[in-house]
């Protein structure tokens, strides 16, 4: 559909040329004619280069899963340490249940950095994109979401 490729915008290393589907298979047998006219068509496929997220973008993205991910789970482990010695030198008695709420918040955050670490960055190679991402992050989000749409729609 043409119209749908000026409806959304492309991402920065988005292929130009759309792919095909291959044909749905029918599970009946079907009686084959035999036209010398038709030749079946082959699914247009792509290149390794054309189908990987360039290298700028890619880097861009490990640093902020590293930031995004790393802070909150390293802050986890320090949490788990200090509370044991605090109980085992200091003899001061922490709930237990209260430890276990704040590592699981933090390893939490930490599984939450991921996703936020890879969409917070800048897709597009010649912006490097803001500090904490946060508009980048909705431009990202915005772009999955309508390309989920469209999956939905055309499978349906």
């Amino acid at each position: 559909m043409p119209g749908e490729e000026s409806e959304r915008s492309r991402l920065p290393f988005e292929p130009n040329k759309k792919r095909q589907k291959p044909a749905k298979t029918n599970s009946q047998p079907t009686v084959k004619l035999q036209e010398s006219s038709k030749q079946p068509q082959k699914p247009q496929t792509f290149t390794k280069e054309e189908m990987t997220i360039p290298e700028v973008v890619s880097q861009r993205m490990i640093r902020r899963v590293a930031a995004f991910c790393g802070i909150p789970t390293l802050l986890g482990i320090i949490t788990l340490v200090a509370s044991y010695l605090l109980i085992t030198f200091a003899d001061i008695q922490l709930p237990p249940i209260a430890v276990l709420l704040v590592n699981m918040g933090l390893f939490g955050l930490g599984v939450l950095g991921i996703t936020y670490g890879v969409l917070s960055a800048s897709w597009d190679e010649e912006r490097p994109g803001s500090l904490l991402g946060v508009g980048e992050f909705g431009t990202n989000w915005g772009r999955m979401t309508e390309v989920w749409r469209e999956t939905r729609k055309k499978n349906v």
